[in-house]
């Protein structure tokens, strides 16, 4: 009887922490995505001298309440797994340490507080509150599109590479050293900044000469900037259209097949079918009476 208690409570301690299927589960995932957001905030607000010196004592024990939190958040998504250390090894088991720890080392070693910005990586769970998983086509069809398109993206940046040492090595011959051009690479430099649109203004052509070239350079930029978004885009055009020739039943096939945040207590598998009773990994019950 005892067993079944303490089963019953692990159970449902694990829907709450690792599911967000219930209303418990969401509230959960939300106090958590605040805390989270709460502690960058602080780091950002201690970084700043001045907010620091008036408010050090407040940011402090802010933090530390956050971290004693998120370490009882660690230590229970340990205990409420059957294989614990398949937790702590994975991505999420890793980062939650990451974002843990900091506070405790800088008691140790200063300025180390600042790695609590790594918690902004477990803002990722956002993704399992908002079931974004259900969109998971759409983004697999943008990836497939990246792939196929990474060879003429990888020759066109060749191409580019190749246009501004060309151009580069023109302006260091053309404005020469007195005009801030002093070497090749930092023309090559300059000639990506520009091709690039970004234009920082560290050097900048006085020989009217130089500015033609540049100016040459600037339209270029604005062509070039086009060129790799038209790739990507003919490649997904084109994966929608196979899309598009799938027929009625394959579509009506795809439409069911919709995935939960069920996360699987012995092997943290997620991505399972709405009303699956099993993992579909390691075939463990979901459900627990």
């Amino acid at each position: 009887m005892g067993n079944k208690n303490k089963r019953s409570w692990k159970a449902k301690l694990h829907e709450i922490i690792y599911e967000a299927d219930t209303p418990t589960g969401k509230l959960f995932d939300v106090v958590l995505l605040i805390a989270i957001l709460a502690s960058i905030i602080l780091v950002m607000l201690e970084s700043i001298s001045s907010f620091d010196a008036k408010y050090h004592t407040f940011l402090n024990i802010s933090e530390w309440i956050i971290t004693i939190l998120f370490t009882i958040e660690y230590i229970l998504r340990i205990i409420t797994v059957n294989k614990p250390f398949k937790y702590i090894t994975s991505f999420y088991g890793i980062i939650d340490l990451l974002s843990t720890i900091p506070k405790y080392i800088s008691l140790f070693l200063g300025g180390t507080q600042a790695l609590i910005a790594l918690r902004a990586l477990r803002l990722l769970r956002v993704f399992r509150i908002l079931k974004l998983a259900r969109y998971l086509g759409a983004s697999n069809q943008l990836t497939s599109a990246i792939k196929a398109s990474r060879a003429k993206i990888a020759v066109f940046l060749f191409a580019v590479v190749i246009a501004a040492t060309i151009f580069g090595t023109i302006m260091y011959l053309v404005e020469g050293e007195e005009n801030g051009f002093t070497n090749i690479p930092k023309s090559v430099y300059w000639c990506i900044v520009t091709l690039t649109t970004v234009g920082f203004g560290d050097i900048a052509p006085q020989t009217p000469l130089g500015q033609f070239i540049a100016t040459l350079i600037m339209i270029l930029g604005y062509g070039i900037i086009a060129v790799p978004t038209g790739i990507v885009s003919a490649e997904y055009t084109k994966a929608s259209d196979t899309k598009n020739k799938l027929s009625d039943e394959e579509h009506e096939q795809l439409k069911t097949v919709v995935l939960n945040t069920q996360c699987c207590v012995n092997c943290l598998a997620e991505k399972h079918q709405d009303n699956a009773e099993f993992c579909h990994k390691c075939g463990c019950k979901l459900h627990h009476d």
